[in-house]
């Protein structure tokens, strides 16, 4: 089962592939094409379909309580992707400085965000906050947001970081460059594919998140992954589907992007 220049071996050679790959697909997919599809429906009971409308738009649109959850979600998350990036950033060189000793058990203690359960990490966080009688509202989830989006960010910024030749760093020195000068010349421009694809990464965890968000809204603090959440519990209308719609444009656009930026830095 080797690929045809013999270096490795070809997913596409293993037995069932190919329908094992489409009922994957279907499984994450299908369910899309639905939410979007009956987005249009112009009847009020979302699973029976009258015929095709847009008033579920031009009500998503022009809704006060959504463009206040929409203005909260992108406040939160362009404040936590700023900072988690900056945090990540300095722990990516940071960790290339230090002991390999100490590197494991710190690299271990920042991705703790990624295998700890949300549910937990927020029950954590809101009773830390509720002990230092910090305010619950878009602030308390902006410091929560930025948290656990730093390990997000931190994965492409290292990835990239690692892969750049040290020697440039030291015959920048030879040239008399100080700390300053590598890293604002030299260390930022090799960076930023990395510190663009985290900053993308952490932005969209930040305006997607659900659990986190829930738990730390307090009066005004409703974001939108929220504001849905409410929507669903009191009735399900065409209305979900619509934002929900709008906000998967949003997420498609926002990795599209990530691509060719990735693309034109090679």
């Amino acid at each position: 089962m080797k690929s045809p220049r013999g270096t490795g071996t070809s997913l596409k050679n293993f037995p069932l592939f190919g329908p094992v790959a489409a009922i994957v697909f279907g499984f994450l997919y299908i369910p899309l094409v639905f939410v979007v599809g009956y987005s249009f429906n112009s009847n009020r009971v979302v699973t029976v379909w009258k015929g095709f409308s847009l008033e579920w738009y031009a009500d998503v649109l022009t809704n006060d309580d959504i463009q206040r959850a929409v203005i909260n979600s992108l406040r939160v998350a362009s404040i936590s992707t700023v900072l988690s990036v900056i945090f990540a950033t300095g722990l990516a060189i940071g960790l290339l400085r230090m002991a390999r000793a100490g590197k494991t058990a710190a690299w271990s203690l920042i991705m703790a965000p990624l295998v700890i359960p949300e549910i937990v990490f927020a029950i954590g966080t809101l009773a830390l906050f509720v002990q230092i009688r910090f305010p619950l509202g878009v602030d308390a989830i902006t410091l929560a947001h930025t948290a656990f989006c730093i390990p997000f960010a931190l994965l492409p910024i290292r990835a990239r970081l690692r892969s750049v030749d040290l020697a440039v760093y030291e015959a920048a020195a030879d040239l008399g460059a100080n700390e300053w000068v590598i890293f604002r010349r030299i260390t930022l421009p090799l960076l930023a594919p990395g510190i663009v694809a985290g900053a993308l990464l952490a932005f969209i965890i930040s305006l997607d998140d659900f659990i986190v968000s829930y738990f730390l809204a307090g009066a005004g603090g409703t974001t939108l992954p929220v504001y849905i959440f409410g929507m669903i519990r009191n009735a399900i209308t065409p209305g979900v589907n619509a934002l929900s719609t709008l906000l998967l444009l949003v997420s498609v656009v926002i990795v599209t992007v990530s691509y060719i930026i990735a693309r034109r830095k090679r």
